[in-house]
């Protein structure tokens, strides 16, 4: 946890003398969650600060980058609040001036990952409470019926359970141990919950009683179809969604978009980039015109991801564009192939990647989890498997088997910690 006394004070809060509206940092432990509630809720109908939610747990350096590229004007700790003073150039962002967002922005997310520049993807509170709303009338949610958050209230989608359960008029119920009440789910007291696959994964092999919950939301990695399967079989009601911290999180529920939100991606052979408009879509990156240019056409945020849009209007995702296999001057979607194992009887769970070869640029490479370790299925099998349904160049050329997937804390599969395993 960051230590309070290792903040950069430089003088008590007064907030009577910060002009325009100001930018707070919150660094507080999951039993502190009431305190970032009460200022989200004031962040949102405009009677408070913005606010930018950061995990306590992370490095001193980190929060002291994260913090160094979004200026906040006060950080909030357990230990309590203190300006503060940025050592370099100020964020600013377009409301001009250190600590300062634009009028409409509510709330600053960190995006996901752990290198490189930070960004912070400005999210207004139009944009969050038509999420919560569409999220809310999407899966038929009554007032009044509580949610779980088991995620972290400093990501979006653990945010997001927040500001459905601030317009449901209810106290979510927050907690890092989904085992806290062991199989019995119900003794949360929670109709509703969001789940990365690796939660609802651990869940099913406890047997904990899935079915508890009226919903299940269930994102922030591409979820296996063996994996849902298993879920429903349970009697739980799941509804896969796919979003980012740009989009207030999920705005696409089951495949299709959400109530005002429009989704475009490739309509015959070929996936494109995934854009997504609409009321959800961020207000640009803090202090990063630049960027947000980069990121925007027109109204559409244009996503790093690939997918898409059949008739009906359904959207499929294909995996990140920069993830995509080029084998033999052929373009294969890593997702589309993975989820095509999965389907066969001998595998569990399975990554696909793209891995360096002198002959075709790229050979497609699969990491499989058999279904049963002591009959795990071969290469040529899953070879015809795969071409049942796609080209044969899409077929793996590769096979490593592995006991279990190695996972981020996002809960989507460790590509470098797979790599690891490949022969030298």
């Amino acid at each position: 946890m960051w230590p309070a006394g290792e903040l950069p004070a430089t003088a008590p809060v007064n907030l009577t003398s910060v002009t325009g509206r100001p930018l707070h940092a919150f660094l507080l432990p999951p039993d502190r969650t009431g305190r970032l509630i009460e200022a989200l809720a004031t962040a949102l109908d405009g009677s408070g600060p913005a606010i930018l939610p950061l995990d306590p747990g992370l490095p001193p350096a980190r929060v002291t980058a994260l913090c160094e590229a979004f200026a906040p004007a006060v950080v909030e700790t357990a230990g309590g609040a203190s300006r503060w003073r940025t050592a370099g150039r100020h964020a600013g962002g377009r409301a001009g001036g250190n600590g300062e967002v634009p009028p409409e922005v509510a709330v600053v997310v960190a995006t996901s990952g752990s290198t490189g520049q930070p960004k912070g993807a400005q999210l207004s509170a139009a944009a969050l409470l038509h999420s919560a709303r569409a999220s809310l009338g999407r899966i038929g949610a009554r007032p009044g019926e509580r949610w779980l958050c088991p995620l972290p209230t400093s990501h979006i989608a653990g945010l997001g359970v927040l500001v459905r359960s601030l317009v449901s008029g209810t106290d979510p119920v927050v907690t890092r141990r989904l085992d806290a009440a062991g199989p019995d789910l119900a003794a949360f007291g929670c109709v509703h919950v969001s789940l990365v696959p690796a939660q609802l994964r651990r869940l099913l092999a406890a047997r904990a009683s899935v079915a508890a919950f009226g919903t299940i939301l269930l994102g922030g990695a591409a979820v296996p179809a063996g994996l849902l399967a298993s879920a429903r079989a349970a009697g739980a009601r799941v509804v896969t969604t796919y979003g980012m911290s740009e989009t207030c999180g999920g705005c696409v529920y089951d495949g299709f978009a959400l109530d005002g939100v429009s989704v475009r991606a490739g309509t015959g052979g070929e996936a494109e980039r995934i854009k997504i408009a609409g009321p959800v879509v961020f207000s640009g990156y803090r202090g990063r015109p630049g960027l947000t240019a980069q990121a925007m056409a027109g109204r559409w945020f244009v996503t790093s991801d690939v997918g898409r849009v059949d008739r009906a209007g359904r959207l499929t995702v294909h995996g990140r564009a920069d993830e995509m296999i080029n084998t033999g001057g052929h373009k294969v979607a890593p997702a589309e192939v993975a989820g095509i194992l999965e389907a066969f009887g001998g595998v569990r769970e399975a990554v696909v990647t793209g891995e360096p070869d002198s002959g075709w640029g790229q050979r497609v490479t699969a990491f499989v989890v058999p279904a049963d370790p002591e009959a795990p299925p071969g290469l040529d099998e899953l070879k015809e498997h795969v071409r049942e349904s796609l080209p044969a160049y899409a077929a793996p050329r590769a096979l490593v088997l592995v006991d279990e997937l190695p996972l981020l804390a996002s809960g989507k599969p460790d590509l470098t910690a797979l790599r690891a395993l490949l022969p030298g």
